[in-house]
């Protein structure tokens, strides 16, 4: 074959060696704008993972990279007068020259022709090409060309960075923060060779701003950062090799996502690779990565389906298939990573302390969890686990085991949950006239005695006619309170578990059928009469058409809301929740998707609150001062134009105002039309900007299946309970069976399942114990950590 690689960096050069290493008769050239053996940048970092298949593909390159390359295995957080470091990450950093050199030398060794200081314009510059590799980096020109094929998605993000170097030599991939009148700065910083270390430095745009870096040339720039770090610089200058750059070099990162990879010109396939078509932020080090593995992948479906021109097409395809797999996963990554950066001054730097700002630090992506940072460094970890357990009141001598962040205590008022697993409300649809009876009592039971601490009571509904389904439980009669008095008694009695109820009106979404015959159906008869903020069919030309409030419908709401509030305590409930979210009555006040009034209860957000506020503050006066009221919201209504995430930290401040303890961020079900985007623990990011940013406690929910995971959201502060709902359903002892996989067994079982305990942890340690022998002998703990994430 006939390829051109348009672009000499990593991607490029790396693609060139291989396919002539695999098959000698290709006739092979790297072009690249730049001069021989000169190029730009400081250091590039990537995983162990990756030079472990760099050795597999190509030994020689590697082996040269390895003579090269700094290896470190600890990070380092300074910050706030405290220097933490943990260990085991596994990264490799080499000079970007360097590694350029050394790919550019092999290539020639093989016989691959590097045609240097050509500026190619267009892929239609070489005709006699069987492939095209577009690897001309995030600023692709031919990407550009052929926009409407490629689809790309270019996000410019607002963070603004410097990227610098210096002659100080760090030996830990560290990380430095500092705050000034305007705001926080952060410096990435890593040793790349004997005598060099990349020092990138990144602040918000107002900041950047405000301290006039905007209208600062490179060299202002420069000294304006040697002042800001002098203290860790101790005299030592950092220093630009960017002078190629107009202005102040100061840049903002963009993410690149293309749609498709590849495109036949009419005589050649012209496919993207690396930056051109895809990015990830430095904050995880990934670019370099995504490059190398990027040429990995294309020679081996060309070594694995066929190394000749009428191949090509099938290679592409499949290509591009696998391969987005691994990107997007690690764009994903990075993409939490580069937001985390981009909120900690705001979110993080003055909210946290040093400890769990590196346990957030450290986790920022999502891909490295509480038990991934066992094995990377477990006395780090149980250093970690012990100052978090002391927070929580637990004092443990050295010697004996930490307590997991998910089974310390927490206390709100007078009510203290035994640890942070919350059982969600989940709707059963089993009553009959809004009373729980058997079924309730055996669901709920069943669940509080599984290891939580605390079960919530499905949306309890405060007036016959504020009920999703006929068969939804309700507090509206001293029948009811009686048949809730039962199920509470019951957990009192058997369990420590505590128990809430959650009180809330169907409002537009009510008179529907049971799921099972059809969900968000009008019944066929027997319907009531909805009523809502404005007038709205929830499913159009399906939905009965509930009517506007009015301030008559609204006190005789409120007030049926203070009713179950005193039958709720008559009936012993530890914790009331307020059901604000989900396209319910109260959630449809707040969005303005279905709020369109306009009076004094629509249009700003402060005026679509009013009238949800005022249920509250009648509820918090009718429930005991000595227990916990937390308020449910949809986070975000995932669809153009409806609640977003910081609409709900000021919906989250203005319930702290009215005298909420905390709240339960959920999200979307306000608009048939939503768009969420699903994922593992896909909503604990909006529990984690209302704790940090609204300043009060929270429940993070959804698709949070594993202790693992409600461990990595507790320690890391991003909230301060989870709740549990479809694996409860799947298992009722859930926490339990959770905390005998990690082999937490300090944990209380009701006396009469105790042998059941004994033998779910001794199969558990079992399985263990295998798959510890299972691993490879001689890996390092980060390459372990990788392996066990999938890296």
């Amino acid at each position: 074959m006939n390829i051109v690689c348009i672009g000499g960096g990593p991607a490029g050069l790396y693609f060139a060696l291989l396919m002539k290493q695999h098959n000698p008769a290709h006739d092979i050239t790297v072009v690249e704008r730049n001069r021989a053996y000169d190029t730009f940048g400081w250091g590039v970092v990537f995983s162990d993972a990756t030079m472990e298949n760099m050795r597999r593909w190509d030994p020689k390159t590697a082996t040269e990279i390895e003579q090269a390359f700094n290896h470190w295995d600890d990070i380092e957080l300074i910050f706030k007068g405290r220097v933490i470091r943990s260990g085991g990450h596994g990264f490799v950093g080499i000079g970007r020259k360097k590694l350029l050199n050394i790919l550019q030398a092999r290539c020639e060794a093989l016989g691959v022709r590097l045609e240097f200081e050509r500026d190619v314009e267009s892929d239609l510059e070489f005709p006699q090409a069987d492939l095209i590799i577009a690897s001309d980096g995030i600023n692709s020109r031919i990407r550009a060309r052929y926009t409407e094929v490629f689809e790309p998605d270019v996000v410019v993000r607002p963070n603004r960075f410097i990227w610098l170097g210096t002659n100080k030599l760090y030996d830990a991939f560290t990380f430095l923060f500092e705050k000034t009148e305007h705001g926080w700065f952060q410096a990435h910083i890593y040793k790349f060779d004997e005598t060099t270390s990349t020092f990138i430095v990144e602040c918000p745009e107002h900041v950047w701003k405000a301290h006039g870096l905007d209208a600062a040339d490179q060299q202002r720039s420069i000294e304006f950062c040697e002042r800001l770090f002098a203290q860790n610089l101790r005299g030592e200058r950092l220093m630009t090799n960017a002078r190629h750059l107009r202005g102040s070099a100061w840049l903002n990162f963009q993410r690149v996502k293309c749609e498709r990879w590849s495109h036949f010109n009419g005589a050649s396939h012209v496919v993207l690779m690396g930056d051109a078509v895809h990015t990830a932020h430095f904050a995880i080090g990934s670019g370099t990565k995504l490059a190398l593995e990027d040429a990995i992948e294309l020679a081996a479906q060309f070594k694995a389906l066929g190394d000749a021109p009428e191949r090509i097409p099938e290679v592409l395809a499949r290509y591009q298939e696998v391969r987005a797999v691994d990107v997007l996963r690690l764009q994903n990554a990075a993409w939490n990573a580069m937001e985390w950066f981009e909120v900690c001054g705001e979110r993080y730097c003055d909210q946290l302390e040093p400890e769990q700002f590196m346990y957030s630090m450290l986790t920022r992506s999502q891909r490295i969890s509480h038990e991934n940072l066992r094995l990377r460094d477990r006395g780090w970890l149980e250093g970690y686990e012990r100052w978090f357990d002391r927070r929580a009141g637990i004092e443990r001598s050295e010697g004996v085991p930490t307590v997991p962040p998910m089974f310390t205590p927490y206390t709100v008022r007078g009510v203290t949950l035994k640890n942070r697993v919350v059982v969600s409300p989940m709707a059963q649809y089993s009553c009959v006239d809004g009373l729980a009876a058997d079924y309730h009592l055996v669901h709920l039971g069943a669940r509080a005695m599984g290891g939580a601490g605390m079960v919530v009571a499905e949306m309890t509904c405060v007036s016959a006619d504020a009920r999703i389904t006929p068969g939804c439980p309700g507090l509206w009669n001293t029948a009811q309170r009686d048949g809730w008095k039962r199920v509470v008694d019951f957990v009192h009695a058997n369990t420590d578990a505590k128990i809430a109820v959650q009180l809330g009106h169907a409002g537009a979404k009510g008179s529907t059928r049971v799921p099972w015959e059809g969900a968000d159906r009008p019944l066929p008869q027997g319907n009531w009469p909805l009523v809502s903020a404005s007038p709205q069919q929830y499913l159009d030309g399906v939905s009965d058409t509930s009517r506007a409030m009015t301030r008559e419908d609204m006190d005789r709401v409120r007030d049926d809301f203070v009713r179950a509030t005193r039958l709720a305590a008559q009936a012993g409930f530890d914790w009331l929740e307020l059901h604000c979210a989900h396209g319910y009555l109260l959630s449809g006040f707040i969005s303005p998707l279905t709020n369109r009034r306009d009076d004094e209860y629509g249009g700003t957000l402060a005026n679509r609150l009013r009238y949800p506020l005022e249920v509250f503050e009648a509820v918090r006066a009718a429930w005991p001062a000595d227990l916990p009221i937390s308020v449910r919201i949809s986070a975000h209504d995932w669809v153009e134009g409806g609640i977003t995430p910081a609409d709900a930290v000021a919906i989250a401040v203005a319930f702290k105002a009215a005298g909420a303890d905390m709240i339960d961020c959920s999200s979307g079900q306000v608009s048939a039309a939503q768009k969420p985007v699903y994922g593992r623990m896909y909503q604990a990011p909006f529990a984690d900007r209302i704790r940090n940013e609204a300043g009060i406690a929270t429940i993070a929910v959804g698709a949070i299946s594993e202790a693992d995971h409600v461990n990595s959201i507790i320690a890391a502060g991003r909230a301060d309970l989870c709740a549990i709902a479809r694996p409860h359903l799947a298992n009722p002892a859930w926490t339990h069976t959770e905390a005998a996989k990690i082999g937490f067994t300090d944990i209380g079982w009701p006396r009469q399942y105790l042998s059941g305990k004994t033998q779910m942890e001794a199969l558990f340690q079992r399985e263990r114990a295998q798959a510890a022998l299972a691993q490879p002998p001689g890996l390092t703990a980060g390459q372990l950590a990788d392996r066990a994430m999938g890296a």
